[in-house]
């Protein structure tokens, strides 16, 4: 059912835990499935610099958590702000529409994360 990336990023997961410095933090919820998603960034010259993640969730929203931080790392705001569910998802080799909900929690938990950003419009 899960991809190897999938499998990859659950069992080894990139950038998991707190960011005592960060810019800003953001907490989102899925409330049909009870996932949550914390996900800290700090900025540095219009990049995310660093990035943490903390999800209490199923495999597939602590993989997307992961995947998604290895995508906006060292990133620029206008490249992260492109970013997709889909995106996400197509990163671990597709989700089936049963875990597509893993992706959407990560690309949510991005938006507001932009939103919350100082300087930015989201």
């Amino acid at each position: 059912m899960f991809s190897e990336a999938v499998l990859d990023h659950f069992r080894n997961p990139r950038n998991a835990g707190e960011l005592p410095d960060a810019t800003a933090v953001v907490e989102v919820s899925n409330p049909v499935c009870g996932d949550i998603l914390k996900l800290s960034a700090l900025m540095e010259d219009d990049r995310i610099a660093e990035v943490r993640f903390l999800c209490r969730g199923c495999t597939t929203a602590i993989a997307c958590a992961s995947q998604l931080t290895e995508q906006i790392r060292n990133r620029s705001l206008i490249e992260v702000r492109t970013l997709t569910a889909q995106a996400i998802s197509d990163a671990l080799g597709g989700l089936p529409a049963a875990t597509f909900h893993g992706a959407e929690l990560a690309a949510d938990a991005l938006m507001a994360l932009l939103k919350n950003l100082p300087g930015t419009m989201g």
